[in-house]
Order: structure tokens, then sequence, then C-alpha cells
């Protein structure tokens, strides 16, 4: 027989406790996708959610690590999901379809209402109802949803108090125009080497992602590639998109989590590993989902023949840490990386019949910094 030799149980077989999160949306009953990332959340299983009237899913990828909720949701052609509430903003991203979104305060008080499209990003703002309708009489719409609710629920593990609270902000963060209204771009100076992104617009929708042009060169990140941040007014929620061309490839580098990564346009890859261990090869398309686990560097490659596209979802900064690298540690220059990373793009472009236009002397000088002449002089 066994004998204890201290008064403490064996932790090691203690299953460790769940989040109340956790044990929330398993008792949904609706699917709880997993893993690193998803291919297409266009076609993933959902399941029928009787409380909300749709078909939805939750996404649980490994870098959501407790900081991000992302969801999807699918509404019926033709109709009108009930009436919400939730007490954190969310970011909604249209992947699929063409609809409403209708926001107000409480009963009686004037209502917005905004008309959406595939690949349109919109928030819909904490402490007020809002419904979504599908104005489609032939096909569903599907939207991701990202959130803080895990830390949130961390502080506070009763679901009714983010569902149910009666509580209703005095009012509406609108910034100028309206809530729904144009975003509005504003000047920014940032002489850090990583990012000296010039400008950020902010509002609480922006209508297509897909052909956004309002985009800055991301110098130091490599690749020539450009991007937009966007804010909300009144949300610490964020969001960035960057642009770059076929047959070339961005810089690794590594933040922290709960950054949930859909992509617009594009084809390629990204590659995910925690310094120093095994990589991890996400491909990517249109609709593929990834979150990079906290202090993973992560990698982007273009290997199609146009442009891609990839658009982050962050939660409030404290959380994600940022975009910006204000560590070298934290960022790998072309010349200094990994043999395998330039010998696996010249692979999978040549499976396609394409070349890399990276240029020879980006990986010699890791000071090197690709033209943007045209940029600097608008």
């Amino acid at each position: 027989m066994a004998t204890q030799t201290s008064g403490q149980p064996d932790v090691q077989s203690i299953a460790p406790a769940k989040t109340a999160y956790e044990t929330w949306i398993e008792s949904i009953g609706i699917p709880i996708h997993r893993g690193y990332y998803l291919e297409d959340v266009r076609t993933i299983e959902l399941g029928w959610w009787p409380e909300r009237e749709c078909n939805a899913a939750f996404l649980m990828l490994e870098g959501q690590e407790g900081v991000a909720e992302a969801r999807l949701t699918e509404i019926p052609p033709g109709k009108t999901l009930p009436p919400m509430k939730f007490a954190f903003d969310e970011l909604t991203y249209v992947v699929e379809g063409r609809g409403l979104s209708t926001v107000w305060p409480e009963d009686g008080k004037p209502k917005k209402t905004l008309e959406w499209q595939k690949y349109s990003l919109f928030m819909l703002p904490r402490n007020q109802y809002f419904q979504l309708s599908n104005t489609q009489g032939d096909r569903p719409v599907r939207l991701l949803h990202t959130n803080a609710l895990p830390i949130g629920m961390a502080a506070t593990p009763d679901p009714a108090f983010f569902f149910n609270n009666p509580y209703t902000a005095p009012e509406i963060a609108e910034g100028a125009g309206g809530f729904y209204s144009e975003a509005k771009v504003y000047e920014e100076t940032n002489e850090s080497r990583a990012a000296r992104v010039r400008s950020f617009w902010v509002g609480n929708f922006f209508p297509d992602l897909r052909a956004w042009d309002k985009l800055v060169p991301f110098k130091g990140r490599g690749a020539g590639g450009t991007t937009v941040f966007m804010r909300y007014p009144g949300s610490p929620l964020y969001t960035h998109m960057s642009v770059f061309d076929a047959q070339t490839y961005k810089k690794g580098h590594r933040h922290g989590p709960g950054v949930v990564i859909i992509i617009p346009a594009g084809e390629g890859y990204s590659i995910m590993w925690p310094e120093g261990q095994d990589k991890v090869v996400v491909p990517w398309h249109e609709a593929s989902v990834f979150v990079p686990p906290s202090r993973w560097f992560h990698q982007h490659f273009n290997v199609g023949s146009s442009p891609g596209r990839y658009l982050a979802l962050h939660p409030a900064r404290q959380f994600g840490m940022g975009e910006r690298v204000a560590d070298p540690r934290d960022q790998i220059e072309y010349p200094e990386e990994d043999p395998f990373v330039r010998e696996k793009f010249a692979e999978e472009l040549g499976k396609r019949g394409l070349k890399s236009i990276m240029p020879d002397v980006c990986y010699q000088d890791p000071n090197f910094e690709w033209d943007y002449k045209a940029y600097d002089q608008a």
C-alpha cells in the first residue's frame, strides 16, 4: 500500500480548475473550436443557441489565453435577432453577408442604425441595447465577434452581470459626426524605429476593409508593408490592418496574448513559435483566423500573386502590449532569422511557380528599409 509522506495531496492528480468563462461557454452547448488556427471560419461547424435564436460557435485558440473572446454568429436569411445588451464593448467583423445594426440606450430613446456588408468592421458599445438583422432573404450572414469578456469574468464570475445588467451608460461615445458616422483621421508623432505611424483613424464603423486604401508605411517591420491603425471613441479596444506585397514577408516579432487575426484578402501562411522551440505553420487565405500565443514570435508570408491583408483585433493595450516593438529582442531582423524561414518561403513560392522579390540587401543590412518616398512626399 502506498504511503503518504506529506500532509499535502498529490497536486499532479488534481485537474486544474476551469475559469468562470470556460464553464459558462461549455454550458451553452454549442461548438467550441480549439487549436492554433481555423483555416476558414465561413465553413466551420456552428450550433443552435436558443436564447439568441441563431447558430453560433466559440473559438478558444491557443493565443486567446483568457484575454479575448472570439465568437461566430450566423443570422438566418431575412431574420432579426432578439435585442441584447452587453456590459462590454464588442468588435464585429462581417465574414459573409449584408445587414443592419441598431443601437439604443433604453426604451423610448432614439435609435442609431448602421448598414453593413461583407468586410465591414463595427463596434457594439457597452451598456446599450442592440439588434442585428440580415437584410438578405436568400442566404445567412456570418459574423466574427471579439471582446474582453474572459477578463471581466475573471473578476466577476457571474454571466448575469454582463448580459442582464440594468445599468445604462449616460451617453454613447460618438466622436465627430455621430456614433456610426465616417471615421476621422488624427495625426500622431512616433519616431520609434519599428513603427513610425503618422496617423490613426477613429470611429465606430469601417465599411470595407478589403478595399481600404488609407494606409501609411509601417517602417521597420519589413516587406514594404503599409498599415492602418483604428481606434474607437471611449473604448479600450483597438485594431490594425496591414497590407504587404505578393512574394514578400514581414519580420518575425512578438507581443502579448489575445490579438485575434482574420484575413480579408490574400494567400499565404504565418509561422509561430516560442523562442528556441519548434515552429507552427499556419496556412491562410480569406476568412482564416489565428491568434499568436503570448510572447511567441510570429511572421507573415505572402505566397500569392496579389497583396495580402491581415486584420488584427486587439484587446485593451495593457493585455496585448501593442504592435510597436520597444525592445529589439522582440523583433528578428532578416539577417538574424533562422535559415528555415527563407527555405520555407522559397519552397512555398516554388509550388506556385513564383519567386521571392525580397531584395538581397535586406539579408545583409539589418538597418535596410524599403523605399517609401511616395508616402513620405504625400
